[in-house]
């Protein structure tokens, strides 16, 4: 039997999506799911999924726990999306990572990773924010800092050969006087499932290249 080539999300609530933590097979009801879907359609059996996202996530979280969460599964795709909870957890718990810690943080990571994995492709997403429920009161800090950690993301997926999903530039686009930004994003984070078939339709793009 042919090894099935192994994908791993890994990330936020916005990756964790309501999985089921006791079913490996159970990958939430946001984009892993999507993409899981139409790869397994379209090369049946090709894929095995595995989805690791953990709601309130910072990337710091990530780091404690990728041993057993990633190291251990020995991807052969990498999936990451990481930075929100990195900005929103210092508004609402005074917790968060700032932009210097986010770095070296998110550094260490895909250096261990890569290292230990020197095969593994990588895929990482720009982290992103709209006006919302959730972010509206604290807007000028949203605005001013999640686009730090989105520099920082983009840097480091060039550092290391990493395909870069670009999303906030897209989802400010779908924006409009009659779009508004909750047709994307429920509460200004979370994607709806329009938000997140963009986020599959830009990963696949960004996966067709890297393989």
């Amino acid at each position: 039997m042919i090894a099935k080539v192994k994908i791993l999300f890994q990330g936020d609530s916005i990756t964790d999506a309501g999985r089921n933590r006791d079913r490996d097979d159970n990958y939430g009801c946001g984009y892993p799911t999507m993409i899981a879907g139409k790869l397994g359609l379209s090369a049946p059996g090709k894929y095995a999924f595995l989805n690791r996202g953990v709601g309130g996530d910072r990337v710091v979280d990530l780091y404690a726990r990728w041993k057993r969460d990633c190291l251990n599964w020995e991807p052969d795709v990498l999936s990451i999306l990481v930075g929100i909870n990195d900005v929103w957890h210092e508004v609402s718990r005074s917790n968060g990572v700032e932009t210097e810690k986010y770095e070296f943080v998110y550094d260490a990571l895909l250096k261990e990773t890569t290292c230990k994995l020197p095969e593994v492709k990588l895929i990482i997403l720009e982290p992103f924010v709209l006006p919302g429920t959730a972010t509206q009161e604290h807007w000028d800090y949203f605005a001013a800092e999640v686009p730090k950690r989105a520099a920082v993301a983009k840097s480091l997926a060039q550092k290391y050969g990493a395909a870069f999903v670009q999303t906030q530039t897209l989802f400010e686009q779908l924006c409009t006087k009659d779009v508004g930004a909750e047709t994307w994003l429920v509460d200004g984070v979370h994607p709806t499932a329009a938000g997140h078939a963009l986020l599959t339709r830009e990963w696949l793009k960004a996966f067709d290249k890297l393989v």
